[in-house]
């Protein structure tokens, strides 16, 4: 019998898709947010050091080691002014269980979130699995990408509103808030004395020239903002499962302490490679971001005629298979049986519209065997419309 908190948390149907492409070379992995880009060497390096460390192999200190915190306090001095300490730092396992700690840190069972719709299922399901209640404001499609409907984020608020909950660039989409929204967000945390949760494990991954507009940067929002960010996407080292959580006394001290009482600590060995990642040269990111760019201009070219949008940033975009008359759940299965693309449905990752798109997640094949996609997709789905 399952219990009331898990009644309404769905499965990711990421796993269901990889099992059902199994291991065939010929099928276009397309379903996983996983890169095939390789970590920065001297993180890779530094791990590798740190295998011959005590200290590496320890719990303490339980909220991540001085090096790394102070390493992830200087990256958010650059990026928004703002001077942190190593103690306003919660080192974490992977960006995740900073947004699991950051709501726990700032909700109540019952208080809403807001979050953009479509959006990451995991954000959504934290949201419920801490008793809050997720809310929504949509992303709208337009002929340039997305942009977020800020009438409806507006009226989205209400008395039990605490926390809007953004990722920018957003998964699955790859939309990326812009200066108008991200001064309206600012806003509304100040009026409605709002908690800002940002998840930016993604924020330097832009493309097209698109400014880096960090949050916390905005007048009056280091006092408001809880930062969540990793290691994973942007120095590709999703294995590592090193994340960070930034914000203001005292909430970062209730973050510390659901994070003691969620896992202990970050694996120590880890956080050297970190240490290493975030010291590495701008072109090492830079040439990724690159590639990741060209990637996503090849499934644009690609798709030409089809019902998708522009990601401005991130791995991922998606595909408007409701216009072709499918769910997303058919969709995937059709472009795995008969296209050879293993997709993700996106059931769930939203209100109940998220189910019209399947995601396209460009970032770990390379562009020659994005080069097949625009034939796959019409030996699945027919003729572009």
């Amino acid at each position: 019998m399952t219990v009331r908190r898990l009644q309404d948390i769905p499965g990711f149907h990421i796993d269901r898709v990889a099992r059902a492409a199994g291991a065939d070379p010929d099928v276009l992995r397309l379903e996983n947010l996983d890169t095939d880009l390789r970590p920065p060497a001297a993180a890779v390096a530094a791990t590798e050091r740190a295998l011959a460390e005590d200290r590496a192999n320890s719990y303490l200190p339980f909220e991540g080691t001085p090096e790394l915190r102070t390493a992830v306090a200087e990256r958010l001095y650059r990026q928004t002014g703002v001077r942190y300490t190593p103690d306003q730092v919660v080192i974490t396992c992977g960006g995740t269980e900073g947004l699991f700690d950051a709501l726990l840190a700032t909700t109540d069972p019952g208080d809403e979130v807001i979050l953009t719709d479509p959006t990451y299922a995991g954000m959504i399901n934290r949201v419920r699995l801490v008793g809050a209640v997720p809310r929504f404001a949509p992303l709208v499609a337009g002929p340039l990408g997305w942009h977020l409907d800020l009438d409806a984020l507006r009226q989205a608020v209400t008395a039990r509103t605490r926390v809007l909950m953004l990722m920018s660039p957003a998964m699955p989409a790859g939309a990326v808030l812009d200066q108008a929204a991200w001064d309206a967000v600012a806003a509304l945390c100040r009026e409605a004395e709002l908690w800002l949760v940002y998840n930016a494990a993604m924020e330097r991954i832009l493309f097209d020239g698109v400014p880096f507009i960090h949050p916390a940067g905005l007048p009056g929002m280091a006092a408001r903002t809880l930062t969540v960010g990793s290691v994973s996407k942007e120095f590709r080292m999703i294995g590592w499962r090193i994340g960070w959580v930034v914000g203001p006394d005292p909430v970062i001290g209730d973050v510390r302490r659901a994070h003691l009482y969620n896992v202990v600590t970050a694996t120590g060995i880890a956080q050297a490679g970190a240490v290493a990642a975030l010291e590495a040269p701008a072109e090492d990111f830079e040439a990724c971001r690159r590639e990741w760019q060209r990637r996503r201009d090849t499934v644009l070219e690609q798709l030409a005629g089809w019902p998708c949008r522009a990601a401005a940033g991130g791995w991922s975009l998606l595909l408007d298979v409701a216009v072709l008359g499918l769910s997303s759940t058919a969709a995937s299965d059709r472009l795995l049986a008969a296209g050879r693309v293993a997709a993700t449905p996106m059931r769930d990752w939203g209100s109940a519209g998220s189910d019209r798109y399947v995601r396209l997640v460009y970032s770990n094949e390379p562009v020659a065997r994005l080069r097949t996609l625009g034939r796959r997709v019409e030996a699945a789905l027919g003729a572009a419309r």
